[in-house]
C-alpha cells in the first residue's frame, strides 16, 4: 500500500483559512467526510480529540499529523491541508503548523501506524515539505508525495507498477454502470453513449452493463478505488455497496443515452454526492442531485417487472403452444378443456401454467427486494402469493372474490419493502454481534407475519376493485376496445422505453394474467412499428438522414421484428419533434388495424417469434405492415432533407 492510494484529491485543501487548532481539526474531519472516508464524522472527531488529549500530534518544523482509530472510519485514508502562516498546534518547537495530515484508520490492524512511520520519514526532508506547501493543485500535491515515496522506497516501485498496470491498464477516471428493466437495448446504448462521450472529452471511461445476460465488463476493486467518480445510469437497482465512500451520480438510463457529456462533466466538477452503503452517513452533495421520489418508485416497480418477465414470457408461450397443439389435433372445440385434451398439449399447457403462477409473487418479491434488499424478498413473495389466492381473515386459504391480482401484488411489494425497512430501524438498538441473525431470521420472520396480516385485511377491498376492472375490460364495446388499442399502441412510441412506454407495457403484461390478451397484442404491435418505420425511411428516403444514420438503419428491421422499440431512440433523439409524432401515428394505425382484426397475443415479448401463437396472425402481420408504412410516410412528410454536407 502506498500513501497516494490513501489520499483522494477530495481530501486535500490548499491554502485553508484555519486560524486555530480546533478549526484545523474541524476542516480536516470535513475533508475526510467529503471524501467518503467516514461513516460518523462526529464520532471520528471525538476520537481525534481524545488522541490529542494524550499529547499533541504536532511534530515541529511546521508539521502536524493528527491520527486516530475509530469504528466510524469506513476505510484507512488520509486528509491533508496547507495553511498559509500556520496555526498554533501546540508544537514542541512552538512554531505554527502549516502542513497538516490527518490519518483515519479502522480499529482492526495497525495500518495507521505503518502509514504514520512512512510519512514521518518522508517529512524529515524540509525541501519535500516546502514543495508540498507550494503545490498549486490537489493533483500536484499527490504527485509530489508519490515521487518522494518512490525515491525513498524504490524496492516497492516495480511491484506496485505491475499491479497497477494489470489492474487498471486504461487508467479510467470515470466509471459507469448501466441497467434497464428488460436489459436488451437501453443498457447497452447508455454504455456506448457514455464511453463515446468520455473518449471525446479525453476522459477515459469504463461502463459495466447489467443486461439480460448478466453483468458484463464488470468494474474491478482497483478501478473503483482509483476512479474520480461513478455514474449509475439505471432504471433498476444495481449492486451499490462496492461504491461506499466514492462520488456517485445516480440518474436514469435515458439520461445516460441522451446527456452523457453533462453527466461526465458533473462528476469531473465534483458535483456527484458521496455514496454511503446502508448504515453509513448521509450522502454529501447537493440536494438537487438526489433521486426523485417518482424515479425511486419507478425503479422499484421496474425491478419487479424485469424479474417477472421470464415467467410471463415462458409461461405464456407454453400455454399458447398447448392451445396451438390442441387446435392442430382437432380439439379446438374442447370447451373448458381446450389446450389439455391432447396429451402432448396438456403437458406443455400445465408446465406453462406452473411457470405463469409464479408471475405475481415474483413481481411483489422483487419490488420489495429493490426497496429493502434481500430481507424484503420473502415477505414480498408471500404477500404476492396471498394476493393471487385472495386470502382473507375469514378465508385464509383463499377466496375467488378476494383475488387482488396485479394490483394486490403492487401493494404487497411496496408495503413489504417499507415494512422491512421499518424493522431495520426497529431492531437497530440490538448489539453488533446480532447483525448476522437480523437479515436471515428477524427481518424475514416479522416481515412475513406483518405483510401476511396486511394482505388478509386489504385483499377483500382490492379484490373488489380488481374484479370491477376485469369486468370493465371484458364489457368494453367494439369502439372502446379500438380506442384503447390505439392509445396503448401510440404510448409505446411516445418515449420508446421511457415512462409512457413502460406504463403501456406493464398494463399489457397485467392483462395477460387476466386473459385480456387483445391488449397485449396492441401493446406489442405498437412497440414494433417505430424501428421498422425508421428502417423503411432510411431505405427509401435516404436524403432525410445522415451517413451515420443510414449505416445503422437496416439494423432497425431486426430490432423492430424482435420488439425492441429502443432501436428508434438515436433517430428520435436527433429530431424528436418530427420522428416521435411520425412513429406515434404509425403505431396508432397498427393498434387500430390490430383491434379491427380482433388479434390477441398471449405472450408479452418476442415480437415476430410469437406470431405462431397470435389469434388472427395474418391480421397481425397486416397491422404491422400498415403501421410501419404509415410511419415511414409520415417521416417522409415531416422530416427535412439533409444538406450535402450533413449527408457526407
Amino acid at each position: 500500500m502506498k500513501i497516494k492510494d490513501l489520499l483522494s484529491p477530495r481530501a486535500i485543501r490548499l491554502n485553508a483559512p484555519a486560524e486555530s487548532k480546533s478549526q484545523a481539526i474541524d476542516a480536516l474531519v470535513e475533508l475526510h467526510a467529503a471524501a467518503g472516508n467516514l461513516t460518523d464524522p462526529s464520532a471520528y472527531k471525538a476520537a481525534i480529540l481524545a488522541r490529542e488529549g494524550q499529547g499533541t500530534t504536532a511534530i515541529g518544523e511546521g508539521i502536524a499529523v493528527p491520527h486516530a482509530k475509530s469504528d466510524s472510519v469506513a476505510h484507512a485514508a488520509l486528509a491533508a491541508m496547507t495553511v498559509p502562516g500556520g496555526v498554533d498546534y501546540d508544537a514542541p518547537d512552538g512554531k505554527p503548523s502549516s502542513l497538516l495530515f490527518m490519518i483515519a484508520a479502522p480499529p482492526d490492524g495497525d495500518v495507521h501506524l505503518e502509514i504514520l512511520s512512512r510519512l514521518m520519514v518522508m517529512l524529515m526532508e524540509p525541501e519535500f515539505c516546502d514543495r508540498l506547501r507550494g503545490a498549486k493543485t490537489a493533483e500536484e500535491f499527490i504527485e509530489i508525495i508519490d515521487a518522494q515515496e518512490r525515491a525513498k522506497y524504490p524496492e516497492e516501485t516495480p511491484e506496485d507498477t505491475v499491479v497497477t498496470a494489470q489492474a487498471a491498464p486504461k487508467g479510467y477516471r470515470i466509471l459507469a454502470v448501466t441497467a434497464c428493466p428488460t436489459g436488451i437495448a437501453h443498457t447497452y446504448m447508455a454504455a456506448e453513449a457514455l464511453e463515446k462521450a468520455g473518449a471525446a472529452m479525453n476522459c477515459p471511461l469504463k461502463a459495466e452493463t447489467n443486461g439480460s445476460g448478466g453483468a458484463k465488463n464488470v468494474l474491478t476493486r482497483r478501478e473503483i478505488a482509483d476512479c474520480d467518480g461513478i455514474i449509475i445510469a439505471a432504471d433498476k437497482n444495481v449492486e451499490m455497496d462496492r461504491f461506499d465512500g466514492k462520488p456517485v451520480l445516480q440518474t436514469t438510463v435515458s439520461a445516460g443515452i441522451n446527456k452523457p457529456q453533462e453527466l461526465i462533466q458533473k462528476v469531473l466538477d465534483g458535483k456527484a454526492p458521496i455514496y454511503h452503503a446502508e448504515g453509513g452517513a448521509a450522502p454529501v452533495g447537493d440536494d438537487d442531485e438526489k433521486e426523485s421520489f417518482g424515479h425511486k418508485v419507478y425503479k422499484h416497480l421496474m425491478n419487479g417487472v424485469s424479474h417477472m418477465l421470464p415467467f410471463v414470457v415462458g409461461g405464456g408461450v407454453l400455454i399458447a403452444l398447448g392451445f396451438l397443439i390442441d387446435t392442430l389435433a382437432g380439439n379446438a372445440n374442447a370447451g373448458g378443456n381446450f389446450g389439455q385434451t391432447n396429451p402432448v398439449a396438456a403437458v406443455i399447457f400445465w408446465i406453462g401454467k406452473a411457470a405463469f403462477s409464479f408471475m405475481i409473487p415474483i413481481l411483489a418479491g422483487y419490488i420489495a427486494q429493490s426497496i429493502a434488499d434481500r430481507p424484503g424478498l420473502l415477505p414480498g413473495i408471500v404477500g404476492g402469493y396471498l394476493a393471487t389466492i385472495g386470502a382473507t381473515l375469514q378465508s385464509p386459504t383463499g377466496d375467488d372474490k378476494a383475488v387482488s391480482g396485479f394490483l394486490g401484488a403492487l401493494l404487497a411489494g411496496f408495503v413489504a419493502g417499507l415494512l422491512v425497512n421499518g424493522l431495520k430501524k426497529a431492531f437497530s438498538w440490538m448489539p453488533k454481534s446480532m447483525d448476522g441473525i437480523k437479515p436471515v431470521f428477524l427481518y424475514p420472520l416479522f416481515g412475513t407475519v406483518l405483510i401476511g396480516l396486511f394482505m388478509l385485511l386489504i385483499n377483500p377491498f382490492v379484490g373488489y376493485i380488481n374484479l370491477a376492472l376485469s369486468a370493465g375490460l371484458k364489457s368494453l364495446g367494439e369502439t372502446s376496445r379500438i380506442l384503447l388499442s390505439v392509445v396503448l399502441a401510440a404510448m409505446m412510441a411516445t418515449d420508446m422505453g421511457g415512462p409512457f412506454n413502460k406504463a403501456a407495457y406493464v398494463f399489457g403484461t397485467a392483462s395477460v394474467a387476466t386473459g385480456d390478451t387483445w391488449i397485449m397484442a396492441a401493446v406489442m404491435i405498437g412497440g414494433m412499428v417505430p424501428p421498422i418505420a425508421i428502417a423503411l425511411s432510411t431505405t427509401f428516403n435516404k436524403k432525410k438522414w445522415t451517413k451515420e444514420e443510414l449505416k445503422s438503419g437496416p439494423v432497425n428491421y431486426a430490432m423492430g421484428l424482435c420488439f425492441i422499440t429502443e432501436g428508434a431512440i438515436p433517430y428520435a433523439a436527433s429530431d424528436p419533434l418530427r420522428v416521435i409524432p411520425s412513429c406515434m401515428v404509425g403505431s396508432a394505425v397498427a393498434g387500430l388495424v390490430c383491434a379491427l382484426f380482433g388479434c390477441a397475443c398471449p405472450a408479452p415479448h418476442g415480437g415476430v417469434f410469437t406470431f405462431a401463437v397470435v389469434d388472427h396472425p395474418l391480421g397481425y402481420i397486416v397491422a404491422l405492415v400498415a403501421g410501419s408504412v404509415v410511419g415511414a410516410l409520415m417521416l417522409a412528410l415531416l422530416k427535412k432533407n439533409k444538406t450535402e454536407k450533413e449527408r457526407a
